[in-house]
């Protein structure tokens, strides 16, 4: 074979782009960089002790927080106004200004958090399914809410320091705005476009032909589906989608509340067995725009939630999006197929819980061992007597 003969493309080996249709842009995949030498960090880090309950914690039950009111007893999902909030409901209007260079608009809207759990010690993967199964049931009630004034509300988690997270303490955000903001913009404008041109919602169509080649899928049931997207930037990336058409939160029935409880754990169990450690992401739901866009027809929208975990090679060493993914075009290096291999092959028992089992059936062994030495040593005691 020449020198100018092109060698058989592999997207394991060689470099090339890939279509993102979601937000009509391209990802550059340059698989062959994760053969490079590295020379960092890639031990475990400790894992630090949180407590259950810290009085000083304003996320938990009976706590003051900042604004000097106090936390009840909660024993389930908990809400409040966010006391720092980024949109306020009666911000002051910055008025018109016809100078395209520099313009500005109203902002208005409520921001709250709401905790998962009364536990500080516990993470989405580690409760019970019928306590995910209340979260669930809390966003849901919080959509409806605040959407039937706003037309954005977004759900989102960031969980872990490394991504800005400032407290363990399991918790999401809720922000409703009185704007559609410039993600669920892009993806309206996406979806509707793809569905005007295909007859079908792009995210149903994707679900299906995803579950169809397998090679992304990285947890699935009856009614949900998980994979790596095609077009991920993030290293293990995944978006989460119900099998049939669903806008919102909201629509989901009783049955798909409960597999997407499940479903939710089984994914979330296996980025934390990654790497042995609560795995730090930010995540959040898309659905169709609410308030003023409830009486439009929105049938381009399929619910869908995203997760975008920074870490790459190891629970040190992340994915950093700068240089030239800031200044040209987003950029990843282990292919999505990879990625979703190796989450896929992952077991869906919680290290944590292993341990734990590990750990007690030691405790069971010394005990056995410690009984069966003073058996012995009475039978000791028992023959030296006879004699």
């Amino acid at each position: 074979m020449s020198d100018r003969e092109e060698v058989g493309f592999d997207p394991k080996d060689h470099q090339h782009l890939r279509y993102n249709p979601l937000r009509d842009n391209w990802v550059l995949v340059s698989a062959h960089r994760m053969k490079r030498p590295w020379a960092g960090q890639v031990e475990k880090p400790s894992e630090e002790h949180i407590p259950r309950h810290d009085p000083r914690n304003p996320l938990c039950p009976g706590n003051t927080r900042a604004n000097g009111e106090v936390n009840p007893d909660y024993e389930s999902t908990f809400a409040f106004e966010n006391d720092f909030p980024a949109l306020q409901p009666n911000a002051p209007d910055p008025g018109s200004c016809q100078d395209p260079l520099f313009q500005s608009k109203a902002a208005r809207g409520v921001c709250k958090v709401m905790c998962f759990h009364p536990w500080s010690d516990v993470t989405l993967p580690l409760m019970k399914k019928e306590e995910v199964v209340k979260v669930i049931d809390k966003w849901t009630e919080l959509v409806e809410e605040l959407g039937a004034t706003y037309p954005w509300v977004q759900i989102f988690e960031n969980k872990g320091a490394m991504m800005g997270c400032s407290n363990p303490h399991p918790h999401c955000q809720v922000w409703a705005s009185n704007f559609l903001p410039n993600e669920p913009e892009l993806a309206d404008r996406c979806q509707r476009a793809y569905y005007q041109k295909h007859g079908e919602p792009m995210l149903l169509q994707y679900a299906r032909r995803e579950a169809e080649k397998k090679e992304r899928v990285v947890v699935e049931s009856s009614d949900w589906l998980a994979v790596v997207p095609y077009w991920a930037t993030w290293p293990y990336q995944t978006l989460l989608l119900p099998r049939r058409h669903v806008l919102r939160i909201g629509d989901l029935t009783t049955s798909e509340r409960g597999g997407l409880a499940d479903i939710m754990k089984r994914l979330l169990t296996k980025y934390d067995n990654l790497f042995e450690i609560s795995f730090p992401y930010s995540m959040g739901w898309h659905g169709a725009p609410t308030g003023p866009h409830l009486k439009e027809d929105n049938s381009h929208w399929q619910l869908h939630a995203h997760y975008y975990p920074p870490l790459l090679r190891s629970a040190s060493v992340k994915k950093f999006m700068v240089g030239y993914e800031m200044l040209a075009q987003e950029q990843r290096d282990l292919t999505p197929e990879q990625a979703a291999e190796k989450l896929r092959n992952l077991p869906e028992e919680h290290y944590k819980t292993r341990e734990n089992q590990e750990q007690g059936g030691g405790k069971e062994k010394t005990e056995g061992n410690r009984r069966r030495r003073e058996t012995c040593r009475s039978c000791i005691v028992f023959v030296i007597k006879e004699l």
